[in-house]
């Protein structure tokens, strides 16, 4: 279902493929759209996604969009995987200054040579496909960890 936004405002010229947009729906509040019908409410209250918690998802998502494939190679197509983003924005600076990623795999049974692959592996494969983080990262410092592997060092960037 190929959704547009209504007849309100005519489309810009940048619209296509891609673009997302956003109505107000009263004050601080809006519901974001995309063209395939998908709608998130924004703001900050209750059933509603702030713009910092949006950021976050995304870079989470796409971090783990993007080491999907190469995981399951190692953890096999049905693996379970959560991830966490942490961080708030400075109030002076009016920005966030770091956020944390964290991945919780399945490393119960590997070697410690396989998890330090698979943290290898996860690591590579968010700093090559993670086109959100490739496009924040010059402004904020994101950084992962593995849960559960052996060593707690945050993952270097690549």
């Amino acid at each position: 279902m190929t959704s547009v936004p209504d007849e309100r405002f005519p489309l810009p010229e940048g619209f296509g493929p891609g673009s997302v947009w956003a109505d107000r729906t009263g004050h601080r509040t809006l519901v974001g759209r995309t063209q395939r019908g998908v709608e998130i409410p924004i703001g900050h209250g209750e059933g509603e996604v702030n713009p910092g918690e949006l950021l976050k998802l995304a870079l989470i998502g796409c971090a783990g969009m993007s080491s999907d494939v190469n995981l399951s190679r190692r953890l096999g197509d049905d693996f379970a995987m959560r991830l966490w983003a942490h961080g708030t924005s400075d109030e002076a600076d009016n920005r966030y200054l770091s956020i944390a990623e964290e991945v919780q795999l399945p490393l119960e049974g590997l070697t410690e040579k396989e998890i330090a692959t698979v943290v290898k592996v996860f690591g590579r494969a968010v700093a090559a496909g993670c086109t959100v983080e490739r496009s924040v990262v010059p402004g904020i410092e994101v950084t992962h960890r593995v849960l559960g592997a052996e060593t707690d060092a945050p993952e270097e960037q690549a």
